[in-house]
Protein backbone atom coordinates (compact mmCIF):
# COMPACT_ATOMS: atom_id res chain seq x y z
CA UNK A 1 0.00 0.00 0.00
CA UNK A 2 2.40 2.32 0.97
CA UNK A 3 4.57 1.32 -2.35
CA UNK A 4 1.71 1.87 -4.35
CA UNK A 5 1.17 5.40 -2.43
CA UNK A 6 4.56 6.28 -3.61
CA UNK A 7 4.11 5.69 -7.02
CA UNK A 8 2.38 8.77 -6.89
CA UNK A 9 5.21 10.82 -5.94
CA UNK A 10 7.58 8.81 -8.15
CA UNK A 11 4.79 9.64 -11.00
CA UNK A 12 4.24 13.49 -10.26
CA UNK A 13 7.98 13.79 -10.28
CA UNK A 14 8.60 11.55 -12.73
CA UNK A 15 5.85 13.89 -15.25
CA UNK A 16 7.56 17.43 -13.81
CA UNK A 17 11.02 16.17 -14.98
CA UNK A 18 9.85 15.22 -18.53
CA UNK A 19 8.44 18.53 -18.65
CA UNK A 20 11.31 20.50 -17.40
CA UNK A 21 9.31 21.63 -13.98
CA UNK A 22 10.07 20.62 -10.19
CA UNK A 23 6.91 18.90 -9.71
CA UNK A 24 6.25 18.59 -5.93
CA UNK A 25 8.78 20.39 -4.03
CA UNK A 26 6.22 22.02 -0.62
CA UNK A 27 5.68 19.04 1.63
CA UNK A 28 8.72 17.43 2.86
CA UNK A 29 12.07 17.25 1.44
CA UNK A 30 11.50 17.03 -2.97
CA UNK A 31 7.62 17.22 -1.81
CA UNK A 32 8.47 13.42 -0.40
CA UNK A 33 5.53 13.78 2.47
CA UNK A 34 2.74 14.88 -0.67
CA UNK A 35 1.17 11.47 -0.89
CA UNK A 36 0.69 11.43 3.44
CA UNK A 37 -0.97 14.86 2.80
CA UNK A 38 -3.21 13.33 -0.15
CA UNK A 39 -4.38 10.64 1.67
CA UNK A 40 -4.97 12.92 4.84
CA UNK A 41 -6.53 15.64 2.32
CA UNK A 42 -9.08 13.03 0.52
CA UNK A 43 -9.78 11.00 4.02
CA UNK A 44 -11.41 14.60 5.61
CA UNK A 45 -13.37 14.59 2.27
CA UNK A 46 -17.36 13.56 2.60
CA UNK A 47 -18.21 10.59 0.71
CA UNK A 48 -21.07 11.39 -1.55
CA UNK A 49 -23.20 8.81 -3.42
CA UNK A 50 -25.14 9.94 -6.42
CA UNK A 51 -28.94 10.06 -5.57
CA UNK A 52 -29.58 8.33 -8.64
CA UNK A 53 -27.22 5.77 -8.43
CA UNK A 54 -27.38 2.09 -7.05
CA UNK A 55 -25.25 3.08 -2.96
CA UNK A 56 -23.82 -0.72 -2.55
CA UNK A 57 -22.56 -1.27 -5.72
CA UNK A 58 -21.14 2.71 -5.50
CA UNK A 59 -19.30 2.02 -2.39
CA UNK A 60 -18.55 -1.66 -3.17
CA UNK A 61 -16.47 -0.47 -6.33
CA UNK A 62 -13.56 0.81 -4.51
CA UNK A 63 -13.32 -2.31 -2.38
CA UNK A 64 -13.39 -4.75 -5.52
CA UNK A 65 -10.56 -2.69 -7.06
CA UNK A 66 -8.14 -2.06 -4.56
CA UNK A 67 -8.55 -6.19 -3.14
CA UNK A 68 -7.27 -7.96 -6.35
CA UNK A 69 -3.98 -5.79 -6.38
CA UNK A 70 -3.27 -6.61 -2.65
CA UNK A 71 -4.03 -10.69 -3.16
CA UNK A 72 -1.98 -10.67 -6.05
CA UNK A 73 1.06 -8.96 -4.19
CA UNK A 74 0.95 -11.59 -1.61
CA UNK A 75 1.87 -14.57 -4.25
CA UNK A 76 4.89 -12.62 -5.19
CA UNK A 77 8.16 -13.70 -4.38
CA UNK A 78 10.49 -10.95 -3.89
CA UNK A 79 13.76 -13.04 -3.25
CA UNK A 80 14.30 -16.44 -2.14
CA UNK A 81 13.38 -15.61 0.95
CA UNK A 82 10.80 -12.76 0.87
CA UNK A 83 7.40 -13.32 -0.22
CA UNK A 84 3.89 -13.55 1.49
CA UNK A 85 2.94 -16.90 -0.03
CA UNK A 86 4.51 -19.58 -1.50
CA UNK A 87 2.41 -22.00 -3.55
CA UNK A 88 2.83 -24.14 -6.96
CA UNK A 89 -0.11 -22.37 -8.35
CA UNK A 90 0.93 -18.59 -7.86
CA UNK A 91 0.53 -17.93 -11.56
CA UNK A 92 -3.06 -18.93 -12.00
CA UNK A 93 -4.11 -16.69 -8.83
CA UNK A 94 -2.85 -13.55 -10.13
CA UNK A 95 -4.82 -13.92 -13.39
CA UNK A 96 -7.94 -15.19 -11.62
CA UNK A 97 -7.69 -11.65 -8.77
CA UNK A 98 -6.40 -9.58 -11.71
CA UNK A 99 -9.83 -10.41 -13.46
CA UNK A 100 -12.03 -8.98 -10.45
CA UNK A 101 -10.19 -5.59 -11.36
CA UNK A 102 -11.82 -4.83 -14.50
CA UNK A 103 -15.40 -5.52 -12.90
CA UNK A 104 -14.61 -3.27 -10.05
CA UNK A 105 -14.47 -0.13 -12.29
CA UNK A 106 -17.42 -1.50 -14.33
CA UNK A 107 -19.42 -1.55 -11.30
CA UNK A 108 -17.97 2.00 -10.03
CA UNK A 109 -19.30 3.29 -13.77
CA UNK A 110 -22.44 1.19 -13.63
CA UNK A 111 -23.32 1.94 -10.10
CA UNK A 112 -22.64 6.41 -10.79
CA UNK A 113 -25.67 6.81 -12.99
CA UNK A 114 -23.67 8.82 -15.05
CA UNK A 115 -23.38 8.92 -18.66
CA UNK A 116 -19.75 9.24 -18.81
CA UNK A 117 -19.17 6.90 -16.02
CA UNK A 118 -21.15 4.19 -18.26
CA UNK A 119 -19.59 4.91 -21.33
CA UNK A 120 -16.35 4.56 -19.75
CA UNK A 121 -17.54 1.21 -18.26
CA UNK A 122 -17.92 -0.40 -21.39
CA UNK A 123 -15.23 0.55 -22.88
CA UNK A 124 -12.85 -0.70 -19.93
CA UNK A 125 -14.73 -4.28 -20.54
CA UNK A 126 -14.19 -4.46 -24.62
CA UNK A 127 -10.26 -2.98 -23.42
CA UNK A 128 -9.47 -5.81 -20.82
CA UNK A 129 -11.20 -9.12 -23.00
CA UNK A 130 -9.10 -7.55 -25.91
CA UNK A 131 -5.74 -7.35 -23.98
CA UNK A 132 -6.07 -10.11 -21.92
CA UNK A 133 -6.44 -12.50 -25.05
CA UNK A 134 -2.89 -11.78 -26.17
CA UNK A 135 -1.09 -11.59 -22.16
CA UNK A 136 -2.86 -15.28 -21.86
CA UNK A 137 -1.01 -16.37 -24.80
CA UNK A 138 2.19 -15.00 -24.02
CA UNK A 139 1.90 -16.89 -20.49
CA UNK A 140 0.69 -19.85 -21.67
CA UNK A 141 3.86 -19.81 -23.90
CA UNK A 142 6.10 -18.95 -21.03
CA UNK A 143 4.35 -22.08 -19.17
CA UNK A 144 5.12 -24.01 -22.05
CA UNK A 145 8.72 -23.21 -21.46
CA UNK A 146 8.92 -23.28 -18.02
CA UNK A 147 6.32 -26.05 -17.55
CA UNK A 148 5.38 -24.79 -13.96
CA UNK A 149 3.30 -22.20 -12.45
CA UNK A 150 5.31 -21.78 -9.33
CA UNK A 151 6.34 -18.71 -9.69
CA UNK A 152 9.49 -19.33 -7.80
CA UNK A 153 10.56 -22.18 -9.64
CA UNK A 154 9.96 -19.96 -13.09
CA UNK A 155 12.85 -17.54 -11.06
CA UNK A 156 14.87 -20.77 -10.38
CA UNK A 157 15.00 -21.43 -13.60
CA UNK A 158 16.38 -18.70 -14.82
CA UNK A 159 19.48 -18.72 -12.41
CA UNK A 160 23.25 -18.28 -14.29
CA UNK A 161 23.15 -14.91 -15.89
CA UNK A 162 20.96 -12.39 -18.19
CA UNK A 163 21.26 -14.87 -21.28
CA UNK A 164 19.32 -17.44 -19.15
CA UNK A 165 16.50 -14.99 -18.72
CA UNK A 166 13.42 -15.88 -20.64
CA UNK A 167 13.02 -12.76 -22.18
CA UNK A 168 16.88 -13.54 -24.11
CA UNK A 169 15.52 -17.48 -24.30
CA UNK A 170 15.44 -18.01 -28.45
CA UNK A 171 16.24 -21.48 -28.69
CA UNK A 172 12.60 -22.36 -26.71
CA UNK A 173 11.27 -18.98 -28.32
CA UNK A 174 12.94 -17.93 -31.50
CA UNK A 175 10.24 -14.44 -30.80
CA UNK A 176 11.20 -14.17 -26.86
CA UNK A 177 11.95 -10.61 -26.96
CA UNK A 178 8.82 -9.85 -29.23
CA UNK A 179 6.68 -12.15 -26.36
CA UNK A 180 8.12 -9.52 -23.81
CA UNK A 181 7.15 -6.09 -25.57
CA UNK A 182 3.51 -8.32 -25.87
CA UNK A 183 3.36 -8.76 -22.28
CA UNK A 184 4.28 -5.13 -21.31
CA UNK A 185 1.54 -3.57 -23.91
CA UNK A 186 -0.79 -5.75 -22.67
CA UNK A 187 -0.11 -5.06 -19.00
CA UNK A 188 -0.27 -1.25 -19.72
CA UNK A 189 -3.65 -1.50 -20.97
CA UNK A 190 -4.93 -4.17 -18.28
CA UNK A 191 -4.02 -1.72 -15.79
CA UNK A 192 -5.47 1.36 -17.89
CA UNK A 193 -2.23 3.46 -18.51
CA UNK A 194 -1.50 5.68 -21.01
CA UNK A 195 -1.46 5.91 -24.21
CA UNK A 196 -4.25 3.33 -23.00
CA UNK A 197 -5.98 5.30 -20.14
CA UNK A 198 -9.75 5.10 -21.98
CA UNK A 199 -11.06 4.16 -18.98
CA UNK A 200 -9.71 7.93 -17.27
CA UNK A 201 -9.96 9.76 -20.81
CA UNK A 202 -10.34 13.06 -18.81
CA UNK A 203 -9.99 15.11 -22.06
CA UNK A 204 -13.32 13.50 -23.34
CA UNK A 205 -15.25 11.57 -20.35
CA UNK A 206 -14.19 14.11 -17.65
CA UNK A 207 -12.82 11.58 -15.38
CA UNK A 208 -14.71 8.42 -16.94
CA UNK A 209 -15.79 5.74 -14.55
CA UNK A 210 -14.80 8.10 -11.03
CA UNK A 211 -16.44 11.00 -12.61
CA UNK A 212 -18.77 10.93 -9.55
CA UNK A 213 -16.20 9.52 -6.77
CA UNK A 214 -15.13 12.12 -4.43
CA UNK A 215 -12.57 12.12 -1.14
CA UNK A 216 -11.36 8.72 -1.06
CA UNK A 217 -13.34 6.70 -3.08
CA UNK A 218 -11.79 8.29 -5.65
CA UNK A 219 -8.30 8.24 -3.65
CA UNK A 220 -8.76 4.13 -3.61
CA UNK A 221 -9.51 3.88 -7.40
CA UNK A 222 -5.96 6.33 -7.63
CA UNK A 223 -4.56 3.55 -5.46
CA UNK A 224 -5.60 0.47 -7.11
CA UNK A 225 -3.80 1.44 -10.47
CA UNK A 226 -0.61 1.81 -8.54
CA UNK A 227 -0.80 -1.37 -6.81
CA UNK A 228 -1.88 -3.02 -10.24
CA UNK A 229 1.64 -1.22 -11.61
CA UNK A 230 3.09 -2.98 -9.05
CA UNK A 231 1.62 -6.18 -9.95
CA UNK A 232 1.96 -6.30 -13.33
CA UNK A 233 6.09 -4.81 -13.21
CA UNK A 234 6.85 -7.95 -10.97
CA UNK A 235 5.08 -10.22 -13.19
CA UNK A 236 7.06 -9.13 -15.60
CA UNK A 237 10.11 -9.11 -14.30
CA UNK A 238 9.61 -12.81 -13.10
CA UNK A 239 8.48 -14.36 -16.24
CA UNK A 240 10.92 -12.82 -18.36
CA UNK A 241 13.47 -10.92 -16.64
CA UNK A 242 14.65 -13.49 -13.98
CA UNK A 243 13.40 -12.09 -11.00
CA UNK A 244 16.14 -11.63 -7.79
CA UNK A 245 18.69 -13.19 -10.59
CA UNK A 246 21.39 -11.23 -10.63
CA UNK A 247 22.84 -10.86 -14.46
CA UNK A 248 26.25 -12.01 -13.68
CA UNK A 249 24.71 -15.19 -12.33
CA UNK A 250 26.49 -14.05 -8.85
CA UNK A 251 25.07 -12.01 -6.00
CA UNK A 252 21.54 -12.18 -6.68
CA UNK A 253 19.07 -11.41 -4.70
CA UNK A 254 16.15 -8.67 -3.17
CA UNK A 255 18.13 -6.10 -4.65
CA UNK A 256 18.31 -7.32 -8.60
CA UNK A 257 14.69 -7.78 -8.02
CA UNK A 258 13.87 -3.89 -7.08
CA UNK A 259 16.31 -2.27 -9.86
CA UNK A 260 14.31 -4.12 -12.22
CA UNK A 261 11.46 -3.43 -11.33
CA UNK A 262 11.51 0.41 -10.43
CA UNK A 263 13.16 0.30 -14.02
CA UNK A 264 10.12 -1.12 -15.44
CA UNK A 265 7.68 1.38 -13.63
CA UNK A 266 9.97 4.06 -15.08
CA UNK A 267 9.29 3.06 -18.67
CA UNK A 268 5.65 2.80 -17.43
CA UNK A 269 5.67 6.62 -16.54
CA UNK A 270 7.88 7.45 -18.92
CA UNK A 271 5.73 6.10 -22.02
CA UNK A 272 2.69 7.92 -20.32
CA UNK A 273 4.26 11.44 -20.43
CA UNK A 274 5.82 10.82 -24.22
CA UNK A 275 2.71 9.04 -26.29
CA UNK A 276 -0.79 11.07 -26.43
CA UNK A 277 -3.74 8.59 -25.51
CA UNK A 278 -4.96 6.08 -28.58
CA UNK A 279 -8.43 6.69 -30.14
CA UNK A 280 -10.44 3.80 -28.89
CA UNK A 281 -10.84 2.23 -31.72
CA UNK A 282 -7.02 1.65 -32.73
CA UNK A 283 -6.52 0.80 -29.54
CA UNK A 284 -8.84 -2.22 -30.14
CA UNK A 285 -7.37 -2.80 -33.46
CA UNK A 286 -3.85 -3.03 -32.42
CA UNK A 287 -4.98 -6.02 -29.84
CA UNK A 288 -7.17 -7.94 -32.47
CA UNK A 289 -4.96 -7.04 -35.59
CA UNK A 290 -1.80 -7.45 -34.39
CA UNK A 291 -1.42 -8.69 -30.86
CA UNK A 292 -3.68 -11.50 -31.06
CA UNK A 293 -1.57 -12.87 -34.03
CA UNK A 294 1.97 -12.74 -33.34
CA UNK A 295 1.35 -14.17 -29.61
CA UNK A 296 -0.53 -16.82 -31.66
CA UNK A 297 2.63 -17.09 -33.71
CA UNK A 298 4.49 -17.50 -30.67
CA UNK A 299 2.68 -20.07 -29.03
CA UNK A 300 3.13 -22.09 -32.01
CA UNK A 301 6.72 -21.54 -32.58
CA UNK A 302 7.29 -22.51 -29.39
CA UNK A 303 5.71 -25.62 -29.44
CA UNK A 304 7.15 -26.62 -32.46
CA UNK A 305 10.36 -25.66 -31.25
CA UNK A 306 10.05 -27.86 -27.86
CA UNK A 307 8.69 -31.15 -29.93
CA UNK A 308 11.58 -30.40 -32.40
CA UNK A 309 14.31 -29.97 -29.85
CA UNK A 310 12.87 -33.36 -27.18
CA UNK A 311 13.36 -35.42 -30.36
CA UNK A 312 16.27 -34.26 -31.06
Amino acid sequence: GANAAYLVWVERKGAARFQRRPGPMEVGPQGLLQPIADAIKLLTKQVLVPPTGDRTLFRLAPVFVMAPGLMCLATIPFSSAIGAIDFNLGLIMVFAFGSINVMAVMLGGWASRNKYAIISAARVVSQNVAYEIPMLLVVITMLMITGTMSLREIVDQQAGGFWKWNVLNLTANPLAPATFVIFFICMLAETNRAPFDMAEAESELVAGAFTEYAGMGFGVFFMAEYANILVGCSLATILFLGGWQSPIGIWSGLFWFLVKLYLLIFTVVWIRWTFPRTQFYKLLNLSWKILIPVSLLTLILTSAMLKLFRHL
